[in-house]
C-alpha cells in the first residue's frame, strides 16, 4: 500500500492505463457525490466487502478513497492481504478532493 497525496494520486491515476478507482464509503456518502468512474464497495459491509474485493482483477492498480483517508487505508491493507499488490490510498480522502465529482441521479 502507498499513501499518496491528492496531487500524486491524481497524477499517477491519469497516467495509469491499468487503473481502477475504488470508493469504500457508505452509500449515503456516495449519494453526496463521487470521483468519476469509481466503483463502490462499502468497507462497512465486513465479510461482504472482503468477498467483493476477492472478485476484483488482481492485475489492476487500485486507487482507493473514502471520506478522509482512514477507511481507504484499511481497505488497502485488506487488499494487500488478498494478494492485490497495487493499492494506492488517497491521503485526505474525498474531503480534500478538488477534482471532478459526479452525482448519481
Amino acid at each position: 500500500m502507498a499513501n499518496l497525496s491528492q496531487e500524486e494520486w491524481t497524477k499517477q491515476l491519469e497516467a495509469d492505463k491499468n487503473a481502477v478507482v475504488l470508493d469504500v464509503r457508505t452509500q449515503a456518502e456516495v449519494d453526496e457525490g463521487m470521483i468519476p468512474n469509481a466503483i463502490h464497495i462499502d468497507i462497512y459491509k465486513g465479510q461482504g466487502f472482503v468477498d467483493e474485493i476477492e472478485q476484483l482483477d488482481k492485475t489492476k492498480n487500485y486507487y482507493v478513497y473514502c471520506r478522509s483517508g482512514n477507511r481507504s487505508g484499511q481497505a488497502c491493507n485488506i487488499m494487500n492481504q488478498l494478494n492485490i499488490e497495487n493499492a494506492y490510498n488517497l491521503t485526505g480522502g474525498f474531503l480534500e478532493w478538488d477534482g471532478e465529482v459526479t452525482h448519481n441521479q
